[in-house]
């Protein structure tokens, strides 16, 4: 049985120059300097939108803020076949089926909540529903809120335009 041996990797000593870091603060501060006066003087590169009056045109693939379907007389386009909730990663969607007092629809969600804190907006509900009930071409995002609570989009919020 042999002990290696254990060599220790240390820092070599640094100058007295190196370690005030002066000439790093002196090359930090000319690349800002030259960003400052390149942005000044060439403004159609800089990337900032003036938000509230000029929005950002989404593109046709984005994944927005869900919202449920309606039939034409008002009701919810879900049939409650759980397909959505089954085909979600992040187990966000809950539903609650009930008989339908429509006898063309043999049932009908209770309740439909979406909880958008643990959403990954990945659009397998979209892609799972049979009949096109859930849908994320809204082109808004999440709003931020306050409260957990508000974040749980109910089959009212949902049903919204």
């Amino acid at each position: 049985m042999t002990i290696g041996v254990i060599k220790v990797a240390r820092p070599r000593e640094m100058s007295f120059s190196e370690s005030l870091y002066l000439v790093e603060i002196v090359k930090g501060l000319g690349v800002r300097v030259g960003h400052m006066l390149s942005n000044s003087v060439r403004q159609e590169g800089i990337k900032t939108i003036e938000y509230p009056e000029v929005r950002r045109v989404m593109p046709p693939r984005f994944r927005g803020r869900h919202r449920l379907m309606k039939r034409p007389n008002g009701a919810p386009r879900c049939v409650a076949c759980f397909c959505c909730a089954t085909a979600c990663p992040a187990k966000c969607i809950t539903i609650e089926a009930g008989e339908s007092p429509d006898p063309n629809v043999e049932k009908y969600p209770v309740r439909f909540d979406i909880d958008m804190l643990r959403c990954v907006f990945c659009g397998m509900c979209v892609e799972a529903c049979p009949c096109d009930a859930i849908r994320m071409d809204t082109g808004w995002f999440t709003p931020p809120d306050d409260t957990r609570e508000k974040l749980i989009f109910t089959i009212d919020t949902l049903l919204e335009k």
